[in-house]
């Protein structure tokens, strides 16, 4: 995940030390845990990557093999602990875990589609102390309804997000971006303000699950590249009104490198500071800072990878599993810098991104190391002066989103 709000905020009040020039990259005492507790859902998005269904899926860890895993990640210094689906408020025991899991000190977040929090359970929910509840909207009403294939899906979500913020819970919402909703990008900033929410995150689309059958509906670099121009323009903006929010991305850790280019042109005084803290944060940090355990207990590099079991917990616990580098795929993920090939492998800025996501790679090449399809930088931009192959090359498209 790549915070955006955090770079921008220092512009404004940079921090009175400086980062050295060669900072160390920020490492976790363990990773951060998203853990697919259920498979069941009751919706079916087009970009789902889990495939996920309104049926009950075989096989499900049970509440006690839960708890065992749970203490397993505690000891190996665990931190945060994302709670997700399928729908996760669709398990019988969800209260159960998150209470627990707040009892033992995680970080607790629960990752919803919305539409199940209602006036019935917002009590409950709010009695966990969540310390943030993300809720999935694909764009406006049409458009969101049309994803999630639910007509009524957008209001009960945007019920279950106010509901969410009248109890005082942090709540964000979470929107992936294709070419068929980026047009309603910039009103899902507007609704985000109007509702008072607290954090936006904006997702790539990644090539894994339903969202691999659909890859054909990433956005192109252009609208992507107009896209986070608005999101950075958005956080300045608010950060100079005294109206500060919680700007993150994820699955494109070109980001980080977009975010530079965008300080050396508007605030060229901050450009190496921010460098050094974009070399900090490290980029892609699937296999080393971020895991993923599935509904059986499948344990993958990150939530795209559900297609690569490096274990299960059931069979062998999680903290033997995760530094267990015999495995090629962990081998390479968690080797500094990463063994990645193409444009990645001589990108300048390679330090900053670590090779972006690995999985979008797999998925159209077959090869984990091959350069990613998915980053919408320049050549000139990642520091080539010129290639073998013809590359397409983007301008500015300001126009393109309105």
């Amino acid at each position: 995940m790549f915070r955006v709000s955090h770079y921008i905020a220092e512009l404004l009040e940079p921090p009175a030390a400086e980062l050295p020039a060669a900072a160390r990259r920020r490492t976790l005492p363990g990773p951060v845990v998203i853990w697919n507790l259920i498979r069941r859902c009751n919706l079916t998005c087009k970009h789902c990557y889990t495939t996920s269904a309104d049926i009950d899926f075989p096989g499900e860890l049970s509440t006690r093999e839960v708890f065992t895993v749970m203490d397993d990640l505690k000891a190996f210094g665990v931190p945060v602990l994302i709670l997700s689906g399928g729908e996760p408020l669709l398990r019988k025991d969800i209260f159960d875990i998150s209470l627990r899991a707040k009892g033992m000190g995680f970080y607790v977040g629960l990752s919803s589609n919305g539409t199940l929090i209602t006036p019935d359970n917002i009590e409950a929910i709010a009695a966990i102390g969540y310390d943030y509840v993300g809720v999935s909207l694909d764009g406006l009403k049409d458009t969101h309804d049309a994803f999630r294939r639910s007509p009524g899906s957008f209001d009960a979500s945007l019920r279950g997000v106010r509901l969410c913020r009248e109890r005082g819970i942090k709540v964000g919402l979470r929107f992936t971006l294709t070419q068929n909703n980026y047009h309603d990008f910039s009103a899902m900033l507007e609704l985000m303000e109007a509702e008072g929410v607290d954090k936006f995150y904006l997702s790539h689309l990644n090539y894994g699950g339903r969202g691999n059958r659909n890859r054909k509906d990433d956005a192109v670099f252009a609208m992507t590249r107009t896209v986070m121009d608005r999101l950075f323009d958005t956080c300045l903006r608010r950060l100079e009104s005294g109206r500060p929010a919680e700007f993150v991305t994820g699955n494109n850790d070109a980001d980080g490198v977009y975010l530079l280019h965008w300080v050396e042109q508007r605030f060229p005084a901050h450009a190496e500071t921010i460098r050094a803290k974009l070399q900090q944060w490290g980029g892609n940090a699937s296999g080393v800072n971020i895991a993923n355990i599935d509904n059986l207990g499948n344990v993958h590099p990150d939530t795209f990878w559900w297609h690569y079991s490096l274990g299960n917990v059931r069979e062998r616990p999680f903290s033997q599993i995760w530094p267990d580098v015999a495995d090629p795929l962990m081998a390479g993920l968690k080797q500094s810098p990463r063994p990645v090939k193409g444009r990645c492998g001589v990108c300048a800025h390679l330090d900053i991104c670590n090779g972006n996501t690995r999985v979008r790679a797999h998925q159209m090449t077959g090869d984990a190391w091959a350069e990613d399809p998915g980053c919408y930088l320049s050549d000139a931009e990642i520091g080539l002066v010129s290639r073998d192959r013809p590359r397409v090359e983007v301008s500015p498209a300001a126009t393109l989103l309105v």
